[in-house]
């Protein structure tokens, strides 16, 4: 199945090489969640646990994992329109409750621009219907529903996730923040030293891992005592006219 969610970074066109890739193992874990492609492609794993450090995020899964029949409740009433996400946009999350805050976290995400969260702004495109489909969302999120029922959702940083689930049967998908766009999902999230120490943590594991990142001369030099695989891909923002041909590195320890 895919992710339910258009989210920056997301892998959506990677899944096809790196789920084959993936070890025998017990325990799943996927460290920078995001939309979570890997989790929702695969088959699933005994045990699974998704995290993200982003609380909006994390918060919309769980409350559609908990409270589904509620979140549809309330998004049902919401118009596809750009005062309604300005509104959305303009409230303080703080103010809102857990379903209150899936709900708006959802739709800007659904009616944004390149699903930006830093800045979102409002997307309208005279060539194609809006993404946000409130005949389709009972479908969609009862399907999102019942594959997160037995997963884990974790709001943690990497450092303290890396080692609370390692063991020698778990396997970890890393998909960290791209090498120089540290800034993109918020400041001070992930730094340009976060590389130093994510290398560090993984080089002491007792379980198996792969990191997808961008071609960069400086993680290839951070990460040369792990094994460095070649990929092509593409990224696109805002439509599939706009995509473009990169390759990006797939790390592991095995």
């Amino acid at each position: 199945m895919n992710s339910f969610i258009a989210y920056m970074g997301g892998k959506s066109l990677l899944t096809k090489k790196i789920i084959p890739k993936i070890p025998a193992h017990k325990c799943y874990c996927e460290v920078f969640a995001g939309a979570a492609w890997m989790l929702f492609k695969k088959e699933e794993s005994e045990v699974e646990i998704i995290n993200d450090i982003n609380t909006d995020l994390v918060t919309l899964y769980r409350v559609i994992k908990l409270h589904l029949v509620e979140f549809i409740r309330y998004i049902n009433w919401i118009l596809v329109a750009r005062d309604e996400f300005d509104r959305f946009k303009k409230e303080n999350p703080e103010t809102l409750t857990d379903i209150q805050k899936a709900v708006r976290f959802y739709f800007l995400l659904k009616s944004g621009y390149a699903a930006r969260i830093d800045n979102p702004s409002f997307s309208v495109a005279v060539s194609s219907k809006p993404r946000f489909n409130l005949l389709r969302i009972e479908e969609e999120l009862s399907a999102v529903y019942l594959r997160l029922a037995r997963v884990y959702i974790e709001n943690k940083p990497y450092e303290t996730i890396i080692p609370r689930f390692d063991r020698p049967d778990t396997f970890f998908y890393i998909d960290p923040p791209y090498y120089d766009c540290e800034d993109y999902y918020g400041k001070g999230i992930f730094s340009r030293t976060d590389f130093t120490t994510l290398r560090d943590i993984l080089s002491k594991i007792n379980g198996k891992f792969i990191m997808s990142i961008n071609d960069t001369k400086e993680i290839r030099a951070l990460y040369k005592g792990f094994k460095i695989e070649t990929v092509k891909t593409s990224y696109s923002a805002g439509g599939a006219n706009k995509k473009k041909q990169v390759e990006e590195l797939l790390i592991s320890n095995y």
